[in-house]
């Protein structure tokens, strides 16, 4: 198997983004499978992907024609677009991190898993995102071990923990370089 890293393209590549994205979120696994491979938060519309695409293409990885893994880019312009994601900026500026791009959410199918994806789709992230940005930043569910512990092997620093939606969450970032 061969797995290619490289950038969302096409509406089917971003079709196939949320249907592995539909099958990860916290609401579609089991309290099993949120302990043990971790899950993701938001729900995207296609509309907000396509537009997310097009201000900074996503990572994907692929097996063939199928999309097995995604990192979303998103821009500072998104910041609004889901509401989820609002606290997260507004404590990316009361920390004053400049230069950065936010990644979105990150999956790797559980076919693929254990197999480098993750740690893939963060060194393609990176080399697409240098030298226009000097970090890649995100936020994990604090309760997310298996996602923390991933961002945390790959090189990922904690900023900050930070209180919303009733939930605690980390703030990391990235060097690019």
């Amino acid at each position: 198997m061969s797995i290619l890293f490289t950038t969302a393209k096409t509406q089917d590549e971003l079709i196939q983004i949320l249907s592995l994205q539909e099958m990860n979120l916290k609401s579609s696994v089991t309290a099993t499978e949120k302990e043990k491979e971790g899950f993701v938060t938001v729900q995207h519309s296609l509309d907000v992907l396509t537009r997310m695409n097009g201000a900074c293409p996503h990572i994907i990885a692929k097996d063939g024609d199928k999309v097995v893994g995604y990192a979303l880019s998103m821009t500072h312009d998104f910041k609004d677009e889901i509401s989820v994601l609002r606290p997260m900026f507004t404590e990316i500026e009361n920390v004053n991190i400049q230069n950065f791009i936010t990644m979105g959410q990150i999956c790797v199918a559980k076919t693929h898993r254990k197999m480098g994806i993750f740690r893939g789709l963060y060194n393609a992230m990176k080399k697409a995102s240098y030298p226009k940005y000097d970090a890649i930043i995100t936020e994990v569910d604090a309760t997310n071990s298996r996602s923390l512990g991933a961002h945390y092997a790959v090189g990922f620093e904690k900023v900050c923990t930070y209180h919303s939606l009733d939930q605690d969450w980390e703030l990391i970032s990235l060097k690019t370089s």
